[in-house]
């Protein structure tokens, strides 16, 4: 186009393009009844009434109702705790057992590996009898608990009878919590020991691809619900002796050594690593401790591998350096258990003077690791320990490679601590700890106190931690359960900020403003009103919120009353109905008890009209609002079919006509477009059907582009309906078409070419040289082209089809974008560092391995209601660990990472823009008109192919692996968060002898028994490593 001739072509391109609104929103408007469909429900308001949805009494039932459950959940675990403290205080110790003295169910008899024990002496096997339980989705038995013992822990030996042998009496504890609650999930002991028993029985079997060469690597001491249900919130300086004597091997072993201390630690401690030859100095960018999130976590094992040794040792300047930084409160911390942890390979050094400067009070604990083969006296950095009570350990050499091939699943675990209670002979208590009692609370438990049918689409409600990060949230991705903040499960914004340290601190309240919401298929980014209401769940430290939007104030409550209604409605979900009014989806939900919910949407709609013709809305086994409302949006959407879409002249644009409705309807016309329907049956899912509900306009949507040149049939055309009832704004349904491409694109063309045309600009002509015309959406995906290459290219983002002009519509404000981070994708794995190479794991004495310090396992007591929240995203706790070859390579295939994302959005209102793309040796001249009451725009630029000279690089929309926003910025204005108001970091009782030492061992049994314990993770290597 030249400048003269575009100028006077503006007015032209506007009527084209008013002639472009006008057939499109004609057509949609007409051809998917929207206006029919809101006759519809205004005629029919005698069958239902208009609910107001009270935000601020909705949030507080709702966290009423979950600290009552969480309660009855606390009392069960309370219950199994003191029966299992006053059990084993009664318990007699036994040298000696005699054939089957001991019976019990070993969960692991069906594993390939364990015939080879079956015979072990002193106990007997037993077999329950297996029924296939609903709740738990596996076969239990609730006659029995079953025993889980580690492979690699003789099953024989002294230690593991009188465990089993004492924790029998637990059975009954069960039982009796059961009928109390039949609602109990698991109930687990785990045991200091490494045993596990828990009830119902079930057998410890993954069903894999391959059943050859399983080996169990589960061992309940390394689960994080049995770590952090033992120990409190910890600040912990990792302090590295980086001299030139550990050169070699043992620095291999202690860069091993403390990344696997690193993994053990979780969101509620603060750490830092230090590495010290003749001076210290962080190993890394952090300058204080930092809380022990993944990335921060990342970013120190990365700086851990960098270590290198040279120089002497000086402890005098490493412990200095320590507690400088361990002591300096002006930083975020845990502010509870004070750690520091020495990994070196010895010396003659003690640092007296530092530790009395310092820690004269001893509130600092030191514990000594001393790593690999050396002739060096274990004294210096034993008494290290002993002097400010903590523990000497050895880590001679390297153990054996771990891999985690459970699956994952959303539970949150409620813990406490198991006490020894008994006293020695001088009188004094015991410090040991026997284990960690475990409940489950499903979060589907929790989910429905919560409803969200009622709420519209874009309601929901949330829960956070007092780290802020989330419980309860609609983008928190149940398959890959990650600690996710509540500003990264949203778009942030300064009000979120403000109501996420309010909801951490405690508070109510309610705030109401514009957000961005980012799409459910994560490509598209819309503006919408929001009215967020808060309040703290009592007796916890958490905070439930719900999120309406405006449109949601109110919502249709059913009342069809007449059951002749009722039968009527019901038949319009029948399959032989579908050539009359449609093919017919319904919202896989839980409507009635009896009727399962199937992925199979077809096998479940016959299910529940089968059931419906046998019994009424009002059975007890179902929810008869969910149901009535379900028939009503039946009967209102069959009427439109029947009576509105069928009437319709054919038109060959048009390839489909449906209705999405907030009761759970679905409904395609004709039935072969149905048939071809790839949308989720649950509308509370659907992308377009949310973003319709925040927009006025039509909204069309891109079909996913398909690298191999294929596309989803039409592209769809969207719209809200809404009603006024009593000033009362209701959207109660979506309905819309799908338009043909081809025709689209001849009536697009056919409107812009000029007649008896003499110039270069003569319209869209199809594959015209000079010009090239599209249609993009509100996100910058392409919709329409005159080109041909372009129409294989449909759904694909422009800025990888023509760059240069895409950047130009940004600069000229045309598109806005927002950049953000998905904490929660997976992406093929990283190699690993090559300093690490040959040296994948070691066997490092973590937070469990000390448990038997009563000191550290009594800070765990601190608020059993908040532990019934410590581990909400592990994974459950009971699956068997397994590994197969097929497992093997599936679990290296696979790792979670972030992704940044990028969604672009209209920034302004403004309807016109005009620009030049300029290139090295020529320009293209644009012009840019968005479409009215669509989301889409049209621009026409000359050819792309007239001026080759510009940047070719693409502007990617789509995800990508990113190593997400810079931890050592991030660290300098750390988000809000609160630790807990109680720390246990001392006992009255506390003997500080026991610090490792042969010189300060008490003789007493459970002071062997902790021995052994060590001693056996020794010989078992890092097998035992966190899950």
């Amino acid at each position: 186009m030249k400048t003269s001739e575009a100028k006077c072509s503006h007015g032209l391109i506007k009527s084209w393009v008013e002639k472009m609104q006008d057939d499109l929103v004609t057509l949609a408007r007409t051809a998917s009844g929207v206006d029919r469909l809101a006759e519809i429900y205004m005629t029919h308001r005698n069958l239902y009434t208009v609910e107001a949805n009270n935000a601020r009494q909705l949030v507080e039932i709702a966290a009423r109702d979950i600290e009552k459950l969480l309660s009855n959940r606390s009392k069960a675990l309370v219950h199994l705790a003191q029966k299992a403290e006053e059990i084993q205080a009664t318990h007699q110790w036994r040298d000696e057992f005699g054939t089957n003295d001991i019976v019990y169910y070993n969960a692991k008899d069906d594993l390939n590996d364990s015939k080879k024990n079956e015979t072990e002496t002193g106990s007997q096997r037993i077999k329950p009898v297996f029924e296939e339980d609903p709740v738990f989705r596996r076969q239990t038995s609730y006659q029995h608990a079953a025993v889980h013992i580690p492979t690699d822990i003789y099953e024989g030996s002294t230690i593991v009878l009188n465990e089993l042998n004492w924790t029998a009496a637990l059975d009954d504890t069960f039982k009796e919590n059961r009928e109390e609650d039949p609602t109990l999930l698991w109930q687990v002991f785990g045991s200091a020991t490494g045993l596990a028993r828990y009830y119902p029985a079930s057998p410890w079997v993954v069903k894999s691809r391959s059943q050859n060469n399983k080996i169990d690597l589960y061992d309940v001491r390394r689960r994080p619900w049995y770590i952090q249900g033992a120990a409190s919130p910890k600040d912990m300086l990792i302090l590295v002796d980086a001299s030139g004597s550990v050169s070699g091997l043992t620095l291999k072993l202690i860069r091993t050594s403390v990344i696997e201390m690193l993994e053990t630690l979780s969101d509620d401690d603060f750490v830092n690593v230090v590495s010290f030859n003749n001076n210290a100095q962080n190993v890394s960018c952090f300058n204080h401790l930092v809380q022990a999130n993944v990335r921060n976590k990342k970013k120190l094992k990365e700086a851990v591998y960098k270590i290198l040794a040279k120089g002497i040792t000086d402890y005098k300047k490493g412990f200095s350096y320590a507690f400088e930084q361990l002591l300096n409160y002006s930083a975020s911390r845990a502010n509870c258990n004070k750690i520091i942890m020495l990994f070196t390979d010895g010396g003659e050094e003690r640092a007296q003077e530092i530790f009395h400067k310092y820690n004269k009070d001893k509130k600092v604990r030191v514990f000594t690791f001393s790593v690999g083969q050396h002739n060096y006296d274990k004294g210096p950095i034993q008494w290290m320990a002993c002097q400010n009570k903590g523990y000497y350990y050895e880590i001679p050499s390297i153990g054996a490679i771990r891999i985690n091939t459970q699956e994952l699943g959303l539970v949150i675990t409620g813990t406490l601590p198991v006490f020894n209670l008994t006293k020695d002979q001088d009188g004094k208590k015991n410090q040991l700890i026997l284990g960690v009692m475990g409940v489950d609370v499903s979060l589907e438990d929790i989910k429905k106190l919560t409803p969200r049918f009622t709420l519209c689409p874009n309601g929901y409600y949330f829960a956070i931690d007092p780290n802020g990060y989330v419980l309860l949230h609609p983008n928190l991705q149940p398959k890959e359960p990650v600690t996710l903040d509540f500003l990264d499960a949203e778009l942030e914004n300064d009000i979120k900020v403000e109501i996420r340290k309010k909801m951490i601190d405690g508070e109510s309240g309610e705030r109401v403003f514009t957000t961005l919401v980012k799409s459910q298929d994560e490509r598209y980014i819309d503006k919408g009103n929001r009215t967020y209401t808060w309040t703290p769940v009592n007796s916890t430290d958490y905070s439930l919120a719900l999120v309406l939007p405006s449109y949601s104030f109110y919502y249709i409550k059913a009342k069809i009353e007449e059951s002749i209604t009722q039968a009527r409605y019901l038949e319009t979900l029948k399959l032989d109905h579908f050539d009359k009014a449609g093919y017919t989806f319904i919202a896989p939900r839980e409507y009635c008890n009896d009727v399962k919910v199937s992925e199979n949407n077809t096998e479940f709609l016959l299910n529940f009209t089968e059931f419906m013709d046998q019994n009424t809305p009002t059975s007890p086994s179902c929810n008869t609002d969910m149901v009535i409302r379900v028939l009503l949006d039946a009967g209102f959407t069959d009427d439109l079919a029947q009576n509105f879409w069928s009437k319709q002249a054919p038109n060959d644009g048009v390839v489909a006509r449906f209705v999405v409705t907030d009761g759970g309807i679905t409904r395609v016309y004709p039935r072969k477009a149905g048939e071809d329907w790839c949308e989720k049956p649950e509308t509370y899912e659907l992308s377009f059907y949310k973003r319709s509900l925040d927009n006025d306009n039509y909204i069309f949507t891109a079909p996913y582009y398909n690298k191999t040149g294929t596309y989803e049939t039409g592209i769809m055309v969207s719209k809200a309906v809404e009603i006024t009832i009593n000033g009362k704004l209701l959207k109660p349904a979506v309905v819309g078409v799908k338009i043909d491409t081809t025709s689209w694109m001849e009536n697009f063309t056919k409107t812009t070419i000029k007649s008896l045309c003499n110039s270069e600009l003569c319209g869209c002509e199809r594959n015209s040289m000079h010009v090239d015309c599209v249609i993009l959406d509100d996100g910058g995906f392409l919709l329409m082209s005159n080109r041909d290459e372009y129409t294989q290219q449909i759904g694909r983002f422009f800025g990888e089809i023509d760059p240069g002009l895409m950047r130009n519509l940004i600069n000229m404000s045309l598109y806005a974008f927002n950049k953000s981070y998905d904490y929660q994708s997976v992406c093929d794995p990283e190699e690993e560092p090559k300093q690490g190479a040959g040296l994948r794991s070691a066997y490092v004495p973590t937070i469990a391995d000390i448990l038997h310090l009563g000191w550290w396992a009594s800070a765990a007591a601190w608020s059993i209601l908040q532990q019934l929240f410590l581990s909400l995203t592990f994974p459950r706790f009971l699956e068997a660990v397994d590994m197969d070859d097929d497992d093997l390579t599936a679990a290296l295939s696979k790792q979670n990472c972030i992704t940044e994302q990028t969604q672009y959005f209209f920034e302004n209102d403004d309807k016109s823009f005009i620009g030049i793309v300029d290139c090295i040796n020529c320009s293209r001249l644009y012009h840019a008109e968005k479409i009215s009451n669509t989301n889409l725009v049209f621009i026409i630029s000359d050819s792309q192919f007239l001026c080759r000279s510009c940047d070719p690089k693409p502007l990617m929309q789509a995800e990508k692996p990113d190593e997400g926003p810079n931890p050592c910025e991030m660290v300098k204005q750390p988000r809000y968060r609160k630790g807990p108001e109680v720390c246990f970091d001392q006992a009255e009782q506390e003997d500080s002898t026991d610090c490792g030492g042969v010189s300060g061992l008490n003789p007493s049994l459970w002071s062997m028994i902790g021995i052994q314990f060590v001693l056996l993770w020794l010989l078992s290597g890092s097998r035992h490593c966190q899950l």
